[in-house]
């Protein structure tokens, strides 16, 4: 009972912590969280990578097959590097073009700024050297399927086109966000 006595009256002696045991608590706080901010920046760097950007480069290659879908099968004067298109200076769907954004090709390349906006128009068009400040570049091919080794099918009156959408840089170093689609375009003037 005297043994007992004297813990009791220890325990109640120590009214507070010590400076040693708010410093060691602080010191694993600390490591723990170390280890959850280094998560936080990959999650934040995933998704403005793979979420944002990854769907703004899908979302501008589909705005530009939509404007080249608009064209009629046989324009090849229509302007696309410029919204809207206008119908002369440009290369609208005569086949030709690249969807490597590495080797973009005049006329069948726009440019992009941060916000989505078109950098070319057509008083300042599209040219072989980028605008100092894109941030989205689209590259577009049109293929012949009539001819043999342009499609993977051959078939007259058919048209492949193919856009790619690549943004200018990724966040913390990440992979580049690209997007391509592709669709078809017939002409049919008999019914198919």
């Amino acid at each position: 009972m005297i043994r007992r006595r004297v813990t009791v009256n220890r325990l109640e002696s120590e009214t507070g912590t010590t400076l040693v045991e708010t410093s060691i608590a602080l010191a694993i706080l600390l490591v723990m969280m170390a280890g959850l901010m280094s998560m936080a920046a990959v999650a934040t760097s995933t998704t403005e990578n793979q979420g944002h950007l990854a769907a703004r480069t899908t979302e501008y290659a589909v705005d530009k097959m939509e404007q080249l879908m608009e064209l009629t099968y046989g324009d090849a004067q229509s302007d696309t590097t410029v919204f809207p298109s206008v119908n002369n200076g440009g290369t609208g769907l005569a086949v030709g073009g690249s969807v490597n954004p590495a080797a973009p090709v005049v006329g069948y390349a726009d440019y992009l700024d941060q916000n989505g906006n078109v950098l070319c128009a057509t008083g300042n068009p599209c040219t072989a050297a980028p605008p100092a400040n894109w941030f989205y570049k689209r590259v577009w091919r049109v293929s012949d399927c009539g001819v043999a080794g342009q499609c993977s099918t051959v078939s007259p009156n058919l048209k492949q086109m193919t856009v790619t959408a690549i943004v200018a840089r990724s966040v913390a170093g990440a992979k580049v966000s690209q997007s391509t689609i592709s669709a078809y375009k017939t002409n049919c003037p008999s019914g198919c």
